[in-house]
């Protein structure tokens, strides 16, 4: 099958998705199910199919898993002990109502600094429910602006792995990528921050219902803003300390180091924010503590397996060679730093992680850098944040962070490709429109 007819393929089934989940109101993962394996059939009939989607599948499962559960349980208790309200109230106090989403965006940009883009919204879920209940506006703005913010510096950063590899694989200097990356990071949160506002002013999105009504009328009642913090604070705490010892190539195989990348890595510094948690119940009797993991883990096993549909989606999209093409091509077209803008896009768009595109557009990259006119150090720098830009665009159907935010914030998927993945587009639209400015002063 050529090219063209495997990417008209691919575009149908992304758009196909879109139209039984949102329009026809089909199951989420049974319409990627049934998607993901019309594509395959169609486009890679000699390939294990079976196995294909069961990697897909058990690979996004495997890496989200314990960090979805670990994450339910935290947002859960936060919500039954009144944490998330006394959370709310605090900042609240200090920022008012009508700043409330900025407040959040903020949160969401220093959060995302040392902690995945999921781990992150699962972590602030809760809170992010508690802001939109108490001020009531729309959970989906509160939804949009929170993800935008975690997601802005997940695709620029080196404390995340994609770029992290990226500047492996381009020999940057990581501190410059890393400064570059926040920097650059900060207009493509404020573009999504206005994008969302307008996205949802004037429709009627209703805000998120909190299920806690005795504490949010008896303050009295609630814990203390510090100790509602630390279930989310601490976990972000190691795994920043992690990812800093990581940067710094700091190796020593004593004691000491092993135990902080332990406790740093993202399943055990959320299952040391679950056990946190617990200090803010008043009955901690096993059948009370049971009956909250019954329902965070009900709660997170829907989660769980459409998320992880999303993978599958994803992993045969990858499989179909759509990505790898594309690439091919950009790279014989001499348009400078657009190349890896675009490569990545195309990557990201294709199969949905923004790790992977990074990574991918990063190897194809490295070895022309001398035809596009980017060998120098200033050079390698700004097409490997071209490489992050691309790599916010476009998340949809496939990436799995997309049902993450959908799942947790309790909204459905068309309103978050409504808000969400239109996002994205204006984010690495304007990211690399400012990296693009910026080298022809640098370059």
């Amino acid at each position: 099958m050529s090219i063209i007819a495997t990417s008209l393929l691919v575009l149908s089934s992304i758009i196909a998705i879109i139209v039984l989940t949102s329009k026809l109101k089909l199951n989420a993962f049974i319409s990627l199910f049934l998607v993901s394996l019309l594509l395959a059939l169609l486009t890679i009939p000699n390939a294990d199919i079976l196995k294909i989607l069961k990697d897909g599948f058990g690979t996004t499962m495997g890496s989200i898993g314990f960090l979805i559960i670990f994450g339910a349980v935290i947002a859960m208790v936060l919500e039954k002990s009144g944490g998330a309200v006394s959370i709310a109230n605090y900042m609240l106090s200090k920022t008012g109502e009508k700043r409330a989403p900025a407040a959040l965006g903020i949160t969401g940009f220093l959060a995302g600094l040392p902690i995945f883009c999921d781990s992150g919204y699962i972590i602030l879920s809760g809170l992010a429910k508690s802001f939109s209940a108490k001020t009531k506006i729309a959970m989906p703005l509160i939804a949009g602006v929170l993800a935008c913010s975690l997601y802005s510096v997940h695709c620029l950063v080196p404390t995340h792995p994609g770029a992290l590899a990226a500047s492996g694989i381009m020999n940057v200097n990581i501190g410059n990528l890393i400064l570059g990356g926040i920097l650059f990071a900060i207009p493509g949160a404020l573009a999504a921050f206005y994008w969302s506002r307008r996205m949802t002013k004037g429709k009627a999105y209703l805000p998120a219902q909190s299920t806690i009504e005795a504490e949010e009328t008896n303050t009295q009642n609630l814990p203390t803003p510090l100790l509602s913090l630390l279930p989310v604070i601490v976990p972000l705490i190691l795994i920043a300390i992690a990812s800093f010892f990581a940067v710094m190539d700091w190796k020593n195989q004593n004691l000491f180091y092993k135990t902080v990348q332990f406790i740093g890595q993202p399943v055990a510094a959320l299952f040391i924010g679950m056990l946190l948690s617990f200090t803010l119940l008043k009955n901690l009797t096993i059948k009370h503590l049971n009956g909250i993991f019954e329902t965070a883990i009900e709660k997170a096993g829907t989660i769980l397996i459409v998320t992880a549909a999303g993978g599958m989606f994803g992993m045969v999209i990858k499989e179909t060679g759509v990505g790898t093409a594309a690439g091919d091509f950009l790279s014989k077209t001499g348009l400078g730093l657009a190349v890896p803008f675009l490569i990545a896009f195309l990557m990201k768009t294709a199969q949905g992680s923004s790790t992977v595109a990074i990574i991918t557009t990063a190897s194809f990259v490295a070895p022309m850098l001398s035809s596009l006119g980017l060998e120098s150090e200033s050079g390698k720098l700004f097409a490997t944040l071209a490489m992050g830009a691309g790599s916010m665009m476009i998340s949809h159907a496939n990436d799995s962070y997309f049902w993450v935010i959908t799942k947790f914030s309790d909204i459905d998927s068309d309103t978050t490709l409504r808000i969400f993945s239109t996002a994205t587009i204006v984010m690495g639209i304007t990211v690399f429109a400012c990296i693009w400015l910026a080298s022809l002063v640098m370059l």
